[in-house]
């Protein structure tokens, strides 16, 4: 388990970001920027048991990788999200139910008709480039700029926001760059999650 403290800032335009232009930002750059896919299944009950238990399941595909993550939902505030996290590798599009027990779902797992009607509810598919940046005191922040949509039935809604995650050091560093960011680009802070989208998207599509 660890705890995840990322920075979420919304874009405001349809139009591409061009961060390769800032200057500034490219200095900070420890590794060669990079592009992801990522397709992702998060799965509920009808009744959304998980959501209101305060949890989130997901499975995730980069490439071939394949990755189960539980995600508690935390707190969110001025775009700054933290939450506890267990993400595993697997073999496999099939969950790990042994590394599940180990994580905040557990108690679901032992709810057979819980557990028995987890089904999927939205996807999220995107794509990532990824900016690994060393900041002052040592801090290190993975940027991740994503552009795609969120899908829930025949409803879809888009993503394009930047993510700061805290992957060393303070935190306050990292909120020094967001409003740098901010400040350089149209960009807003959001306390909404991907999953918070998906969920509003599915809440809809169900009626």
């Amino acid at each position: 388990m660890s705890l995840e403290q990322e920075i979420k800032l919304q874009v405001t335009q349809a139009e591409s970001l061009l961060l390769h232009e800032i200057d500034w930002l490219k200095k900070r750059l420890i590794q060669d920027v990079y592009q992801q896919h990522l397709l992702s299944t998060y799965f509920d009950t009808a009744d959304k048991a998980l959501m209101k238990f305060g949890v989130g399941l997901r499975l995730r595909q980069i490439g071939e990788q394949w990755l189960q993550t539980v995600k508690c939902s935390g707190k969110a505030s001025s775009g700054l999200h933290e939450r506890q996290e267990w993400e595993h590798e697997l073999e496999a599009p099939e969950f790990d139910l042994e590394r599940l027990a180990e994580t905040a779902i557990a108690p679901l797992l032992e709810q057979e008709q819980v557990w028995n009607a987890i089904q999927p509810v939205f996807t999220t598919e995107f794509e990532r480039d990824v900016w690994l940046l060393r900041l002052e005191a040592d801090t290190v922040v993975e940027l991740a700029y994503d552009r795609g949509e969120v899908r829930a039935g025949d409803k879809q809604v888009a993503i394009h926001e930047i993510e700061l995650e805290l992957k060393q050091g303070q935190i306050d560093i990292c909120q020094k760059l967001a409003d740098q960011l901010k400040a350089a680009l149209p960009l807003e802070y959001s306390n909404i999650s991907k999953a918070g989208l998906g969920y509003g998207l599915s809440q809809g599509a169900d009626k």
